[in-house]
C-alpha cells in the first residue's frame, strides 16, 4: 500500500466533511493536508479507543521524537509528518501542544470552565489551523483567524458529540452558570429549558469565533479558500440543525451528506471565482 493511499484511507474514514472538502485542494496541497490529517487522526484514535490505548499513544510520541531527531521511526505516518513539518517549518511547540492535548484525554474527563476548555482546544484544534496556514504559505497576520477557525470547528464537534463523549466519560463543555449537573439525556430532559438555553449559548459562542475566523479569509488565495470555506459552511449547517432541535444530539450524529458538501463546493466555487 502506497504512502498516499494510507493517508487517503485514514482521512476518508476519519472525517467526511474535511475529506470531501479537502479533495478540492490542488494536488500538492492535498497531499500535505492528508499527511497532516494522518498524523493527528492516528494520535487521536489511540486516546479515543475503548479501552484507551495509552501504551500505543506514548509509543507514537516516542517515535515522533525519534524521527524529529533525525532517525527514521519506520512509521510512515510519523516520518511523512516530520518531513512535512520540516519542509513547511511548523513550530515544534505546536506539535508538543497537540500531543499534550491528546495526552489530556487519557486522564482529564471534565472541563469545568471555558478557560480550561480553550486551553485544550488550543492543542487539539488551534494548532491544526496554524499547520494549515503553514501548508498554504499564508502570512503570519492570518494566524489568529486560522486559530479561530480551529476553535469554532472543535466547539461544534463538542456540541455535536455530547452523547459520544458521555460514552467516553468526558465532558468538554463547561456547565458553570447553568442549572445542569451533567449532560446525560436523563438530566437534560428533566431540565429541558435550561438545556435549550445552554446549547443556544454555546452555539452563540461558536458563531462569534466563526466571525473572527472569516475575517482572515482575505489572506487565503481563491484556489485554497473554496475547500476551507466549504468545510466551515458545513459546520455552520451543523450548528443551525442543532440549534433548531438541541435534543437531536442524543438521537444522531449531525453531519452533512456528501451531496450537500459537493453542492456547497459548487456554490462556493461560483461565488469565490466571480
Amino acid at each position: 500500500m502506497s504512502i498516499s493511499h494510507i493517508h487517503h484511507t485514514i482521512f476518508k474514514e476519519g472525517s467526511k466533511t474535511y475529506f470531501n472538502s479537502s479533495i478540492f485542494f490542488p494536488k500538492n496541497v492535498r497531499r500535505d493536508v492528508f499527511v497532516l490529517y494522518g498524523f493527528v487522526r492516528v494520535a487521536d484514535n489511540y486516546v479515543d479507543a475503548i479501552p484507551q490505548n495509552k501504551e500505543a499513544f506514548l509509543n507514537f510520541c516516542d517515535k515522533y521524537r525519534l524521527s524529529l531527531n533525525g532517525k527514521k521511526s519506520n512509521d510512515i505516518i510519523i516520518d511523512s509528518f516530520v518531513e512535512l513539518m520540516r519542509r513547511k517549518q511548523f513550530e515544534s511547540i505546536w506539535v508538543d501542544d497537540f500531543l499534550w492535548a491528546m495526552e489530556m484525554d487519557l486522564t482529564k474527563k471534565n472541563y469545568d470552565t471555558l478557560v480550561e476548555t480553550l486551553k485544550y482546544i488550543h492543542g487539539s484544534a488551534e494548532v491544526i489551523g496554524l499547520f494549515m496556514a503553514k501548508i498554504l504559505d499564508l502570512p503570519e497576520r492570518s494566524y489568529f483567524a486560522a486559530e479561530r477557525l480551529g476553535t469554532s470547528m472543535q466547539y461544534i464537534n463538542f456540541i455535536r458529540d455530547i452523547l459520544e463523549d458521555i460514552k467516553l466519560g468526558r465532558r468538554y463543555l463547561p456547565l458553570n452558570g447553568y442549572d445542569l449537573k451533567n449532560l446525560t439525556r436523563e438530566e437534560t430532559t428533566k431540565n429541558r429549558e435550561e438545556f435549550i438555553r445552554f446549547i443556544s449559548d454555546q452555539i452563540d459562542l461558536y458563531f462569534k469565533w466563526v466571525k473572527e475566523a472569516e475575517n482572515g479569509y482575505k489572506y487565503i488565495p481563491k484556489r485554497y479558500l473554496i475547500p476551507i470555506k466549504t468545510a466551515s459552511d458545513m459546520y455552520k449547517w451543523t450548528a443551525l440543525k442543532i440549534r433548531e432541535n438541541p435534543f437531536i444530539v442524543y438521537d444522531q450524529r449531525v453531519k452533512p451528506s456528501k451531496r450537500r458538501i459537493i453542492l456547497e463546493i459548487i456554490k462556493n466555487s461560483i461565488k469565490i471565482r466571480r
